[in-house]
């Protein structure tokens, strides 16, 4: 059986030269656009006005200082420790450390009181949980 190979036609002159001239005429018509768009982007703004002030902060605002946590450590007899954690005078956090043994939390995660064990602070799962009003 007699294999036959299709070849391609010869590209003429021609079709090279017309392909060329395409090429360079779509990078100057790329670099007209690129530069007008330069220059529109340099020139500047004519009617700026300068930003107000901020108002000042109000006087019953909390500051940073007030929303830190105050950690109290109570050390028990037989070694072990506690650490309470507080925002505003409420408990919302407790490391408790025993003499032997690996340290554990106690963490009120809704708010209401009930404190639930964990091991470690990283359950893989990050909820927000911001306190957005309270009264």
């Amino acid at each position: 059986m007699l294999n036959t190979y299709k070849t391609a036609a010869p590209i003429s002159a021609m079709q090279t030269a017309s392909t060329l001239i395409a090429l360079l005429r779509a990078t100057v018509v790329f670099a007209l656009l690129t530069g007008a768009t330069l220059v529109h982007a340099q020139s500047a703004p004519q009617k700026l006005q300068p930003i107000p002030e901020p108002p000042a902060m109000p006087a019953n605002a909390s500051s940073a200082q007030e929303d830190e946590p105050e950690v109290t450590i109570r050390e028990r007899s037989g070694g072990e420790k506690a650490e309470e954690y507080r925002v505003r005078g409420k408990l919302y956090m407790v490391k408790v450390t025993p003499a032997h043994g690996k340290p554990y939390y106690l963490i009120d995660q809704r708010g209401d009181g009930i404190f639930t064990r964990m091991d470690g602070l990283d359950t893989g799962l990050k909820v927000p949980q911001w306190v957005i009003h309270s009264w």
